[in-house]
């Protein structure tokens, strides 16, 4: 873990109330002593302080896509139709996700999706501040992992732990911030935009959208498969 994360865990701990929060054990690397993915995925199975401790849940929803996507999805935590397939987003609010990203002219395959945290909570309630802390240093590590050109941050829990706010997601959507070095583009979640399908609120997430097309153009990066 570098310095600039050490600080970012240290802030996020301080701003969540809680005293620790929990060291990413070295077999999160591989070979190479670089983080990996599965490697990742397999220590958060076994160590979040979280995700182990909870119960009602079927499967551990840690991600998907592409592990060297330049844009990057992250929502709040896994619903009902997410637990039972242990994938992100392919409930209601993932097929709008999905329209969302073929408008974009991708596919899932060439983004991440992730949450901030990775088991269902109870009746899909928004996730508490304290499991957050526990479970997103594993979060923290998934972006290392695959270094996005541009994260976008899906609705206001995603957005609130990234950019370290206590700013609602009305006043952030639109307006790039930073984690760490890597910019992030706050937007509607797509259960709210269900919810809330007015031409204006469509309108809204596709500027916020093209603003995050234009950035990767501009980092002029192609994703790598």
């Amino acid at each position: 873990m570098n310095v600039n994360q050490a600080t970012f865990l240290k802030a996020t701990s301080k701003l969540f109330g809680v005293d620790f929060v929990p060291k990413i054990p070295e077999s999160s690397k591989n070979e190479a002593g670089e983080p990996s993915l599965d490697s990742v995925e397999q220590s958060h199975a076994l160590h979040c302080k979280h995700c182990t401790t909870q119960h009602g849940y079927t499967n551990i929803v840690f991600g998907c896509g592409n592990p060297h996507a330049d844009i990057m999805f992250i929502g709040e935590a896994p619903g009902e139709e997410e637990d039972k397939q242990g994938e992100p987003f392919v409930g209601a609010a993932g097929q709008k996700l999905n329209e969302i990203i073929s408008a974009m002219k991708l596919t899932r395959d060439d983004v991440y999706i992730a949450n901030i945290i990775k088991v269902r909570p109870e009746n899909n309630r928004t996730p508490r501040e304290d499991e957050i802390a526990l479970c997103a240093p594993y979060l923290v590590k998934q972006i290392e992992c695959i270094q996005p050109k541009v994260i976008v941050a899906l609705g206001s829990p995603a957005s609130k732990f990234l950019l370290q706010t206590s700013v609602g997601i009305t006043r952030l959507r639109g307006n790039w911030g930073w984690f760490d070095s890597i910019p992030v583009m706050p937007t509607y979640h797509p259960a709210y935009l269900l919810r809330n399908y007015t031409t204006e609120t469509r309108k809204e997430v596709w500027s916020d959208i093209q603003q995050v097309l234009k950035k990767v153009q501009a980092l002029g990066k192609t994703s790598q498969v």
